[in-house]
């Protein structure tokens, strides 16, 4: 059987299955981008490859994907960090004109080119760090032709690098200053403006909302959903992350892939998460943050069998985190994740909250052949270190 590369004498963390599908001797072999046989070597076919790589008795993970960021956006928010420090709350800031429509603004103001050129250098920490999947978020636009921008930014991001990107609008991020006290006027604007224009033009795999006191309510939302659907759009929410709207539930209602954040998510959220099938995407770096104390349900999740997903939440305000394997060791440790349930979260849950999990983050034969080739010793190093990469190499479709 002809391939175009083969990766020998590996360890295989193939995440294909309930746990790590650890095969000890290891191959992987890829035709024309994707792989054609994942496996223990002495059950493989007879591969004719055009290239072989030695790995040396290195492991060899799916590549890691990132799906909960908002990597687009121009500015900081140092100034609002050291604001917390000194005792105001995120809703303080938020209320005051800081938060989300700060970043609006200097968002605004950026051409095109300048969001690509910030939004590049935290798009290569992900990368350099094995990640070769990542979804971004508009929503510091809040207006049709910032939200555009941002989207089209987005997309360039995935010409300009050797990375899968995907992108979700999330118009109903928060009301700008020009609708203020006026939410159900924007929320109108969303879907019958700025909605419709971004579907015509492509632009976006999934639609977003932020359900929650300071953004919307589930009656705005259930708008934005059921505009999301005329359009043929899956959706997704930021929920229960400062308070308890049953924005869970309702995501849930409209199959949502995942629903984000969770802190204060109870066990209806829970129950109808576990029927719809839906991803808990839990997001530990703005947790630590906002030093938030209530924990997210986890063992409810568990008893469930709700999918667990892990991301960093890339943004300037509440989560400035650009590593994925820092966010796995934080969702161990504040979570209390296991080893094996932060690496499904970066692989095959994190697929499935994007709806790709026919397609990437496991290694099996017919999927993409994104990988990551580690210098460890066992898998859990992956989610024991801080501030330490041990990556080797990154192939992305089979490249």
């Amino acid at each position: 059987m002809r391939c175009d590369r083969l990766w020998t004498n590996a360890r295989l963390t193939t995440m294909a299955g309930p746990g790590l599908g650890i095969i000890e001797r290891g191959l992987v072999a890829a035709r024309d981008g994707r792989i054609l046989y994942a496996g223990d070597v002495g059950q493989a076919p007879a591969l004719e490859p055009e290239t072989v790589t030695d790995c040396a008795g290195r492991w060899i993970t799916p590549g890691l994907i990132d799906c909960h960021t908002h990597l687009v956006h121009a500015g900081d928010r140092a100034h609002e960090f050291q604001l917390r420090l000194e005792g105001a709350s995120y809703e303080e800031i938020a209320r005051a004109g800081g938060g989300i429509v700060s970043t609006m603004r200097a968002t605004r103001e950026a051409d095109e080119d300048a969001l690509i050129a910030s939004a590049l250098r935290r798009l290569d920490a992900l990368i350099a760090e094995g990640v070769a999947t990542v979804e971004i978020k508009s929503g510091y636009g809040l207006n049709l032709a910032t939200e555009l921008k941002m989207l089209r930014a987005a997309r360039r991001l995935g010409d300009m690098r050797r990375v899968r990107i995907v992108t979700t609008f999330l118009g109903a991020h928060a009301v700008p200053p020009e609708y203020a006290d006026r939410a159900d006027d924007y929320v109108t604007q969303v879907c019958e403006e700025m909605l419709p224009a971004v579907a015509r033009e492509g632009l976006a795999d999934a639609v977003d909302a932020f359900c929650e006191g300071i953004g919307f309510t589930p009656a705005q939302v259930e708008r934005v959903f059921s505009a999301a659907a005329a359009h043929g759009l899956r959706v997704k929410l930021h929920a229960e992350q400062l308070s308890n709207l049953h924005g869970a539930a309702l995501a849930a209602r409209h199959g949502a892939l995942s629903a984000d954040h969770l802190e204060y998510l109870d066990d209806a959220g829970v129950a109808a998460m576990a029927r719809a099938g839906s991803v808990a995407t839990l997001l530990p770096g703005a947790y630590y943050f906002v030093r938030e104390t209530k924990l997210p349900p986890v063992n409810a999740l568990r008893a469930a069998a709700v999918p667990i997903a892990i991301a960093t939440d890339c943004n300037p305000g509440t989560s400035p985190l650009t590593s994925l394997l820092l966010a796995m060791n934080m969702a161990a440790t504040l979570f209390r994740l296991t080893v094996d349930e932060c690496l499904a979260g970066v692989t095959r849950n994190a697929a499935r909250a994007l709806g790709l999990d026919a397609e990437t983050g496991t290694l099996e034969g017919g999927k993409a052949c994104d990988l990551a080739i580690w210098n460890i010793e066992r898998p859990a190093e992956l989610v024991y270190r801080m501030g330490f990469n041990p990556l080797h190499a990154r192939i992305w479709r089979g490249q």
